[in-house]
This record gives structure tokens, sequence and C-alpha cells, in this order.
């Protein structure tokens, strides 16, 4: 990967979704983990350098949550 290429991971949509961008770039949306491995890598970033243990990486910037939150949750009954 490019040095300072950041992978942007937006909060989730209303379905859960997760838009990830990749040096400004829209490169899909992520529904779950595995997802955050694959954008990166169709990037060329190496998914050994992606930890997703660690909230807001150089690698990762996660807005909205960290990697465990994928719904949104109104607090609407």
């Amino acid at each position: 990967m490019r040095p300072g290429l950041r992978v942007i991971v937006s909060p989730p949509d209303a379905q859960g979704g997760r838009r990830v961008r990749v040096d400004g770039e829209i490169l899909g949306r992520a529904l779950g983990e595995a997802d955050i491995f694959e954008f990166p890598r169709r990037a060329g970033l190496d998914p050994d350098d992606v930890d997703l243990d660690l909230d807001d990486t150089l690698l990762i910037a996660w807005r909205g949550g960290g990697p465990a939150v994928w719904a949104t949750d109104s607090g609407e009954e």
C-alpha cells in the first residue's frame, strides 16, 4: 500500500452496512469484518497488516464506532 493511504470505515447505515473508502475512493459497503479485510486488499493493502482489534489504527479510521459496531440502534421501540 502506498504511504499515506488510509482506509476510512463510515458509520453503519440503516441496514448495518458500512461504506469503505481507501484514499478517498469508495470501494464498497462492508457487511461484516470479512469485508474490512477484502476491500483494502483490493487496494493493495496486505490483509496481515489489518488488525481489527485496534480501534482507529494508522491504517483504519473507524467512524461511528469500531469493528464491533455493525447495526444502528435508534433506541426507539
